[in-house]
């Protein structure tokens, strides 16, 4: 099938190059359940059956809120090729942001996965006016689940199914996305089809994989990087192993040896801490090694210009001895990790370098479906950077350094809210909201988002996003916040490492350890320990973004508390909100 114009061609296309190809493959007791491309489309066909019998037409909105699963895909498809529109959203957003979303969209028919979530939107029902059908793809008492939806659909044909198919043309609306958004009520970002598979074309360039190779899924598909990401291994012939959870993709590597996997900055963190926490334990002659290693690391330069024969040697040895050993517990067959979402601390790229764990950072926004830059394997890494410009698309800085982007891969704008749709698409640029820069000619490197930067009293500019990557790095220090929009100097909030900060309180404050956890917080002594660590971060930037107060919260931030978006990124507004007397405290 050459002709690729709609996001459902790739299951069909899939089948037609690849007849013998494992689609999917997930855990049922126990055991990985292999599910072929014709099992797929059987089962898309299917449940386009029970939409149609609803009442479902093109271009009529259907939600779908599910956690990463078979299923999602299966109902994302089966909408799309009846012309419908996917309506996805997170599973653990707000109530308030649920009742937006499915009044803004007009949704009629929604799926779920689970009893939780069933009862939410069934709670729900009363303020939202179009809402008529509420399905769960889980079997439990006292609702309408996944196979009474295939079964009202038996009477329906094939025939209507493929006429429908064929009248969905490339510019049709294939998924409305309605970005968390850090301030303000979500906005649906409306996407076709045309739009999604020239970030899959572009994606295809980038990935140095071929058919038959094995990918494993876990972040939320209803996330823009992750459904195009998925998109791109149906286009290759790529076998998408779906995990249980995030906590079990550990397991889950070690038994499908993974040749590509997507991460978000925060799953790498903690992998690079499970790193450093072997290390911890180790003692005498294998400690001192271990350290050595990861000090060897460190200093690593993909591109091999600062990296001479004797780093080379020392590296080579480093290896042999400890670094192998962290690929090997990913599988030890990864060719290639993405990282997006958010910037990555530069040392723990450069370790995971050194330890040949081929990590490569992207960039992009819901709003360009979603692929913009990314460090292609081909093309040479700039650690700190999100790498060139992918295929189609154009970027330029303006004066102010605010990234500009324009490609077939940019919204047709905000579903029903034209003014903020003429904010960010003019002259037919795509107005980003963030900051960056070049490095090297043509690697783009992200500063901050341009909303974040805020000015002190003095008139100087403070860009918190830098500072915060570099005071995280500590390994006291779980999250940070940087304050002090017109006031005489910048601060932050700072979320400690507890359980760290607890291993060093036994060698070095014995009595502190035994104390509760907010008091243990509280105590001056881990003010200071955790004040040392900024005082270091402090020391790679101007004298005037240093950080001169911190106010230490006993809780991390949480998507729950409204405080993360669902991708957790900080909401800095409902952040100050919470923490006034803390924030008053560092300027008082």
């Amino acid at each position: 099938m050459n002709n690729l114009h709609r996001i459902f061609d790739l299951a069909y296309r899939q089948l037609e190059l690849y007849p013998d190809l494992d689609m999917f493959s997930r855990k049922v007791a126990g055991q990985w359940q292999k599910i072929t491309t014709a099992m797929f489309i059987a089962d898309i066909r299917a449940l386009s059956k029970g939409l149609l019998a609803l009442g479902v037409r093109p271009g009529d909105k259907v939600g779908l809120i599910a956690e990463s699963r078979y299923e999602w895909h299966v109902v994302d498809f089966a909408i799309q090729q009846i012309g419908a529109v996917t309506v996805a959203m997170y599973p653990n957003i707000t109530d308030a942001d649920y009742q937006f979303i499915f009044n803004d969209a007009e949704i009629r028919v929604c799926i779920v996965s689970d009893k939780n979530l069933y009862q939410r939107i069934c709670n729900l029902k009363d303020s939202i006016y179009s809402l008529q059908y509420i399905f769960a793809i889980n079997e439990f008492a006292d609702s309408r689940n996944w196979k009474d939806l295939i079964e009202i659909g038996r009477e329906r044909t094939d025939e209507e199914i493929d006429q429908l198919k064929g009248m969905v043309v490339t510019d049709d609306l294939a998924t409305l996305i309605y970005t968390s958004g850090t301030t303000g009520k979500p906005k649906g970002v409306m996407l076709t089809h045309g739009n999604i598979l020239s970030s899959v074309f572009a994606a295809r360039e980038a990935t140095p994989l071929e058919a038959y190779a094995r990918a494993l899924t876990f972040l939320p598909p209803c996330h823009a990087y992750e459904r195009m990401v998925i998109y791109t291994y149906f286009y290759i012939g790529i076998t998408v192993y779906v995990a249980e959870g995030i906590e079990r993709i550990g397991e889950h590597m070690k038994e499908i040896r993974p040749n590509i996997m997507t991460a978000v900055p925060r799953i790498m963190e903690k992998v690079f801490e499970n790193i450093m926490k072997t290390g911890s334990t180790l003692t005498g002659l294998k400690k001192a090694l271990f350290n050595w290693a990861i000090a060897v690391a460190a200093d690593f330069d993909p591109t091999g210009q600062t990296n001479g024969f004797v780093y080379k040697q020392k590296l080579s040895l480093a290896r042999r001895l400890v670094l192998n050993k962290f690929h090997e517990a990913l599988g030890g067959e990864l060719v290639t990790v993405v990282s997006g979402s958010a910037s990555l601390q530069s040392r723990i790229i450069r370790v995971l370098l050194a330890s040949r764990i081929p990590i490569f950072e992207g960039y992009g926004l819901t709003e360009a479906s979603p692929l913009l830059a990314v460090n292609f394997y081909n093309r040479g890494i700039r650690v700190g950077t999100v790498g060139n410009a992918v295929k189609g698309v154009e970027i330029k800085l303006a004066e102010d350094g605010e990234i500009l982007v324009k490609g077939p891969n940019v919204m047709q704008g905000y579903y029903k809210n034209p003014e903020a749709t003429n904010e960010v698409l003019k002259d037919g640029w795509l107005y980003t909201g963030d900051i960056g820069k070049w490095v090297d000619g043509n690697f783009l490197k992200i500063i901050d988002r341009k909303k974040e930067m805020f000015k002190i009293s003095g008139g100087k500019y403070i860009v918190p996003q830098p500072i915060e990557t570099k005071l995280v790095e500590s390994p006291y220090i779980e999250q940070a916040m940087v304050v002090g929009d017109s006031m005489k100097y910048a601060g932050a909030f700072i979320v400690p490492h507890y359980a760290n900060l607890k291993d060093w309180a036994k060698e070095n404050e014995p009595a502190l350890a035994t104390l509760p956890k907010e008091q243990f917080l509280s105590a001056a002594a881990i003010y200071k320990r955790v004040n040392q660590e900024v005082k270091l971060a402090n020391k790679h930037f101007g004298n005037w973004e240093q950080i001169k107060k911190i106010a230490i919260l006993p809780e991390e931030f949480s998507i729950e508390r409204g405080e993360l978006t669902p991708t957790l990124k900080m909401k800095r507004r409902e952040i100050m909100k919470r923490y006034v007397k803390e924030y008053e405290g560092m300027f008082d």
